[in-house]
């Protein structure tokens, strides 16, 4: 999961300062590295590395990142390294300059490099997808533009970037969500067919000219005061011109629209909204049907608090005890300077991070007979190790719950999920995890619960939603079992460590260039 960013300004103003603060709204989406590019003169600027949005960015870059027009993207790895050099964004020179921001992965990604290879003569750099996509596009266009000579660039017309988008959504598969930057022209932005990773985008008026974002999250344009329009529609393509002019066109064949689920249970913001649900009123959602649920299967079970695992559980926890009548309290203080612990390759490693970033509150424990509420279990690694942290500070009965089914499949739209065989739900009963994660009670949202509560968020639901990681269907339709085998050689702990290392050398080498 990636969250990317691009801005049309008034012609004459710089945009660097909003896209630094649009990264750091969308900080949540990918804390891996960062990167802004923008357009001044006719040149690209572009400063990405390794690390925070703040980390990476000085006074010093920021002065020249000049531009009305710009791109950004902060990287949550999904296919490939974690070099620095897999940072986006990507550029290309030819057959203009365009730089490209991506959100999700390509299931198709082999091929697509073997076309650019050996059918286009086009260097891949880096194992990232999002660089074989802008290759794709580039090579798309290449094609649209009459008169191509490489002495100097033809004129573009929108309709250009319109057939190329059309020609990659015919050309590639699985879930995306792009933004890039034509030199001299204007945005592109646009949306795989099935809608399923996010995009949206709003204006504002300023000094008498309309200025646009385009974003993962609506929250990022709202935090930049901006006003929201709507989203990009699944298969459209929007292009926003240098002089603040916006295009649009549907650029793909009707598919069901099918936003990703784990969105509204773990990955976007609470105070955005994506496809018009509301992500806080789904997780509300989430915590009264559970609630239901224990009600009535479990009538007699006896709950002195109510307690979530901080962050995303904490909605969902906070209507699960309003309806159950049961007290909600802050049982765990996160350090929030500690990343996401699933995705750490390494047993020891994961284990010794849970308990360096919760630590437990004992007076909201001694004694008591405490539910506990999370967005997901995925490894289930953290989940033992929190049961266990309040039983050491003295709790009589610990209960779990999560807002989320079962993780028992991969994800290849996006999510850096472990292995399959490194899920705790892999080939395991509710009752057998129950045991392995030391829970005296483990109580799960039902899929088809999950879908109802999101699609009560909104007037408007769509036509389903992908949850691919919960019940193994693919609605794109072309995930094989040699894809998924592949997968799982790919993200299991030795094959993560292996990249890491690799990436690091490669680091190290660049630095000494």
């Amino acid at each position: 999961m990636c969250g990317i960013i691009g801005i049309v300004g008034a012609i004459g103003t710089h945009i660097n300062q909003h896209l630094y603060d649009g990264l750091t709204v969308l900080q949540h989406r990918g804390q891996d590295a960062a990167g802004i590019v923008t357009e001044y003169e006719g040149k690209f600027h572009l400063r990405k590395s390794n690390g925070l949005v703040s980390d990476i960015f000085r006074e010093s870059h920021m002065k020249r990142l000049l531009g009305h027009i710009g791109v950004g993207h902060v990287r949550y790895p999904t296919a490939g390294s974690s070099s620095r050099a897999e940072a986006q964004p990507f550029y290309v020179n030819s057959p203009y300059g365009i730089a490209f921001a991506h959100n999700g992965n390509l299931t198709n990604a082999k091929e697509l490099e073997d076309i650019l290879v050996n059918d286009y003569n086009r260097h891949v750099n880096t194992t990232s997808d999002s660089e074989l996509l802008l290759n794709i596009f580039a090579v798309e266009l290449t094609k649209k533009v009459k008169n191509f000579k490489i002495q100097g660039a033809p004129h573009l017309d929108v309709s250009h970037v319109f057939s190329a988008v059309r020609s990659i959504n015919e050309t590639i598969t699985g879930g995306y969500a792009c933004i890039g930057m034509v030199a001299g022209y204007g945005l592109v932005a646009f949306r795989d067919p099935y809608g399923i990773r996010p995009l949206i985008f709003g204006k504002r008026e300023h000094n008498g000219s309309t200025e646009w974002v385009v974003a993962s999250e609506s929250v990022a344009i709202t935090a930049l005061g901006f006003e929201v329009v709507r989203d990009v529609k699944p298969g459209e393509c929007i292009f926003i011109s240098n002089s603040g002019h916006l295009f649009s066109e549907q650029c793909a064949e009707p598919k069901p629209h099918s936003p990703c689920i784990f969105e509204y249970v773990y990955f976007a913001r609470p105070d955005s909204v994506i496809d018009g649900i509301s992500v806080y009123q789904s997780r509300l959602n989430q915590g009264e049907i559970l609630a239901e649920q224990i009600k009535t299967n479990y009538p007699d079970l006896e709950i002195d608090a109510v307690i979530p695992i901080p962050d995303s559980g904490r909605i969902a926890a906070l209507q699960l005890a309003k309806s159950l009548g049961v007290p909600y309290r802050e049982g765990f203080v996160k350090n929030r300077y500690v990343g996401r612990t699933f995705i750490m390759p390494g047993q020891a490693l994961r284990e010794k991070s849970v308990r360096r970033k919760l630590n437990a509150i004992p007076d909201e424990f001694r004694g008591k007979k405490v539910l506990l509420v999370d967005d997901s279990i995925v490894r289930g690694t953290t989940s033992e190790q929190i049961v266990e942290m309040a039983r050491d500070v003295g709790a009589q009965k610990v209960y779990f719950c999560s807002a989320a089914p079962p993780v028992r499949y991969p994800n290849v739209y996006g999510i850096d999920m472990p292995a399959k065989s490194e899920f705790i739900a892999d080939n395991k009963s509710i009752e057998e995890i129950r045991q392995a994660i030391g829970a005296d009670e483990l109580f799960y949202q039902s899929l088809t619960d999950l879908i109802h509560s999101t699609s009560n968020a909104t007037d408007n639901p769509p036509a389903g939603f992908d949850s691919s990681c919960f019940d193994g269907i693919y609605v794109t339709g072309e995930v094989s079992e040699e894809y998924l085998s592949k997968l799982e050689q790919a993200r299991n702990d030795s094959a993560k460590q292996k990249r890491n290392s690799d990436a690091e050398v490669l680091d190290i080498h660049n630095d000494q260039q």
